[in-house]
Formats: structure tokens, C-alpha cells, sequence
């Protein structure tokens, strides 16, 4: 199991660009302690969570850093156009000497996302897909023309090509649409912070259904802090939790009361639990370094993990720095 950095970008201090150069030293400082990935979200329209130019904040992270690998977690390539995103895909390929990994969704259930874009809720996973479908002609192939519902192209090439061939892809869903296209393009599955195991479960075993080859790499995203007692990590870890809890309660209520609620409230409303505190508590990796080996070991012997992403919850940029440390001291080594 590799071991990764989950970058959300969140902005506490109401301050974007220090969030963004406390979010490079959270990663920089992770590479020191051989982490080996770090893997960036793609928000929009939001004031906490700045990252909406995904790719951008790649590039700054493979110019600052030499050994890490970087992830998209995730792309939402129903908000961007195909060729585009396969030209910045291989260039950044190249500029962090293949260190790239690539994650996909189709975008939570936040309406202005898909308003703003012009995108259809009802059609934005398909859209998704059939995009990623596009992208890796591009990539890999010359003279690509296509003919979809949503993209068409004649005679395309891209350049630079990637240095890798190919770049790992992984899909964020619970979705058996998109578990199905996983399975038969032998991609790789990640999970959220908010993804429960029992679901998760269930998903790499619909994957495995379809295809038993072991293309089944699933990347786990989880909320994290290690101390040396239980009440001390949950103490500095609750201030962070319950900011993410009233954000996304205040996501879910605007949802319901915008125009077209209809199309939206379902999918955030089977999400409800995932907002509540004992919930993220119980989903997360807090605790004293004891609970934290335990946690992790259950989701490595129960998904067969190959990359788990933590997202350090403090308010304090030291207190992630120190957190870090003490895992790759006393945590890493027994997992």
C-alpha cells in the first residue's frame, strides 16, 4: 500500500493564497517523509475548498517538488473540453517527469457547478465518461476522430505525447454505470473521505465481478490526525470536522431551496449521515497511534488498498506538519 496526501485546499483562514502555500508546504514536507503521492480536488464556485484549477496546481506542485507522484482527485471532465484537458494531461506528464496519475468524476450535487458550466445534472456521468473515452485516444493515438453524443473531433493530434503510456486512471463512483466502464477499461477505483467502507466494499466487488485481473487499484481518501492520546487527536481534529459538516449542510440546504431542487436533492439527501460528526469520526483515521495502525489495517485487510490519501484535520498548519511526522514515525512502518 503506498501512502498519500489528500489536498482539499481548505481555506479556514478565509485567505486563499495562504491556503494555497500551506497546502505546497503540507506536500513538500510530505515527500520528506517519503510519502509517496499527493492528490489535489477540483472545487468551483466555493470559498473554501480553492481549488478550482486542478492541472495548475499540479503543475506548481511538480515544480516544487522531485519525487512524489500527483493525482487529480478528481477531474470533472464534464465541465471541460476533452482535447484541451488531453493537451494539459500530457504536457504535465512531461514537466513532472511521469509522475502523473489521473482520477475522474462527474462533480458532487452542488447545482451551480453544472449551471455555470452549462452542464446537465442528468447527463454529467455520461458526459464524464465518454470524455475520459476521447482523452485516451488523444493521448495514445494519432489522426483520432470520434463521433459521440457529447464530442466529436476529425483527424486530431495532440503534442507533446505523455511520457508515460499509460497514465493510471482511477474513477470516483458509486455508480454501477460507471463501475462497469471502470471494469472494462481495467481503471482503477477511489474512494472519498465521506465513502463508507460497507460501500466501498460493495464497489470493488461489482468491479470485480466484471474484470478479476487485479485492475481493481483503489485509492482511499480519509480525514486523518495521529497524536499521542485519543482525546488529544479528537480535540484538534472535531474544529476542522465540524467546518466541513456546517459547509456542506449549507450546501445541502441551498440544493433543496434553489429552482430546480428536484434534480439535485437526491443525490446529496442519501448522503445525510455522511455529514454527521460521529460518522466522520467513525469513517476517519484520528486517533492515538494505536487506533489510527488499527483503522488503516482494517480498510487494508477488508479493500486490499493500493494508495491511501490522508487529509490532515487541524486549523493549524504546524499541528498537520507534526501530525505527519508522527505517522511516518510510529504509524507507517507497522501498516
Amino acid at each position: 500500500m503506498k501512502i498519500g496526501l489528500f489536498c482539499n485546499y481548505e481555506n479556514h483562514h478565509q485567505n486563499a493564497r495562504r491556503t494555497m502555500f500551506e497546502q505546497v508546504a503540507l506536500v513538500r514536507h510530505a515527500e520528506s517523509l517519503d510519502f509517496e503521492e499527493a492528490w489535489v480536488t477540483e472545487h468551483h464556485f466555493n470559498d473554501f475548498s480553492v481549488s478550482p484549477s486542478t492541472l495548475v496546481l499540479m503543475a506548481h506542485l511538480a515544480g516544487v517538488t522531485n519525487k512524489i507522484r500527483l493525482g487529480s482527485a478528481a477531474l470533472l471532465l464534464a465541465f471541460h473540453n476533452p482535447i484541451t484537458i488531453a493537451e494539459s494531461i500530457a504536457t504535465l506528464d512531461n514537466l513532472c517527469n511521469g509522475r502523473l496519475s489521473i482520477g475522474i468524476a462527474k462533480g458532487g450535487p452542488f447545482p451551480e457547478q453544472n449551471k455555470h458550466f452549462g452542464t446537465s445534472v442528468s447527463e454529467s456521468r455520461s458526459q464524464t465518461l465518454e470524455a475520459m473515452t476521447l482523452i485516451h485516444k488523444l493521448l495514445y493515438h494519432t489522426d483520432v476522430s470520434f463521433n459521440g453524443t457529447y464530442y466529436q473531433c476529425e483527424g486530431v493530434n495532440i503534442y507533446p505525447k505523455p511520457l508515460q503510456k499509460p497514465i493510471s486512471v482511477y474513477v470516483a463512483t458509486s455508480d454501477d454505470h460507471a463501475l462497469k466502464f471502470s471494469a472494462l477499461n481495467s481503471l482503477g477505483l477511489m474512494g472519498g473521505t465521506q465513502f463508507s467502507l460497507d460501500t466501498l466494499k460493495k464497489n470493488v466487488t461489482k468491479y470485480r465481478t466484471i474484470n478479476s485481473s487485479g485492475s481493481d487499484r483503489l485509492m482511499l481518501a480519509r480525514f486523518f490526525f495521529v497524536a499521542r492520546t485519543n482525546e488529544e487527536a479528537v480535540s484538534e481534529a472535531l474544529p476542522f470536522l465540524r467546518t466541513f459538516n456546517q459547509r456542506m449542510k449549507a450546501f445541502k440546504n441551498k440544493v433543496q431551496n434553489s429552482e430546480n431542487h428536484s434534480q439535485h436533492v437526491m443525490p446529496i439527501s442519501r448522503q445525510k449521515s455522511s455529514f454527521d460528526e460521529n460518522y466522520l469520526l467513525e469513517n476517519s483515521i484520528i486517533g492515538d497511534v494505536t487506533t489510527c495502525r488499527d483503522k488503516i489495517k482494517r480498510f487494508q485487510d477488508e479493500l486490499n488498498l493500493d494508495t491511501l490519501a490522508l487529509n490532515p484535520c487541524s486549523l493549524d498548519l504546524q499541528k498537520k506538519l507534526q501530525s505527519l511526522t508522527l505517522y511516518n514515525q510510529e504509524v507507517q512502518t507497522y501498516v
